[in-house]
């Protein structure tokens, strides 16, 4: 009994705005923004009868996106089908699509602004009722109240601050790391240029030790080879010899 006078509720009201027509325009000095403005969504349980029709509308936007799940819950009766035949409708009376499920999905995109019809029927169950799941509404990519947008603007903030401080922290990571980097290569540098200059000078005292030490050997080998000479020249005694005094060693 609640959904047949829901039903009528629906019909009068929205039938009596509309004039029997799409609703384009429900109020001259508001615009369909202002008045029906936001991601709206309803969900809720009808019993359908035997070979019942129930129908319902909801006002969307011309661009925004209209989705409609439906799935049958249980079904009476003596030979009863759980198929359910769907059918939504334009603003303009133009058929957008349809279904014959016991559960579905519809989904498009709405090129009219005005209220979309969704009939629900049980022609199937000539004599049983069943009970039919619905959820419907329209979601707007572009729309975020104020609030969420105050909260994701500051959320954006702290996240860049982090980011920034994540970055400065990397960065002065990176400058600890090359400052130690670079001192290290300094000290190896440094550690080279000690070893360098200590066998530079080493060699050149090699080389001055080899010098002295050669000159004093060649004097030494000279001086003795001379001594030898003379002393083997004074083991031969030379006289002048005559005819009756022969020369001896």
């Amino acid at each position: 009994m609640f959904y047949g006078i829901s039903s009528v509720f629906f019909i009068l009201v929205f039938g009596g705005l509309v004039h029997g027509g799409p609703l384009t325009d429900p109020h001259p000095n508001i615009t369909d923004q202002e008045l029906f403005w936001g991601a709206d969504q309803y969900d809720f349980a009808v019993v359908l009868r035997a070979s019942g029709l129930e129908c319902f509308w909801h006002f969307a936007h011309h661009g925004e996106t209209f989705y409609l799940n439906f799935m049958v819950q249980w079904v009476t009766g003596v030979g009863h089908d759980r198929h359910l035949s769907v059918a939504v409708n334009a603003p303009s009376g133009l058929l957008v699509s349809t279904a014959d499920e016991a559960k579905g999905q519809i989904s498009f995109e709405a090129k009219e602004t005005g209220f979309y019809q969704m009939c629900f029927s049980n022609f199937h169950n000539r004599f049983g009722s069943m009970q039919v799941f619905m959820s419907f509404g329209v979601y707007y990519d572009g729309f975020q109240d104020q609030a969420n947008q105050k909260e994701e603007e500051k959320k954006k903030r702290e996240e860049a601050n982090a980011e920034l401080n994540n970055t400065l922290s990397f960065i002065e990571q990176s400058c600890h790391r090359v400052e130690n980097s670079v001192f290290h290569v300094f000290r190896f540098y440094s550690f080279s240029r000690m070893r360098k200059s200590a066998d530079y000078y080493l060699l050149l005292s090699n080389s001055s030790y080899i010098s002295w030490w050669s000159t004093a050997l060649s004097l030494l080998i000279v001086t003795s080879g001379y001594l030898q000479l003379m002393f083997l020249k004074r083991l031969f005694v030379s006289r002048t010899s005559t005819e009756e005094e022969k020369p001896r060693c």
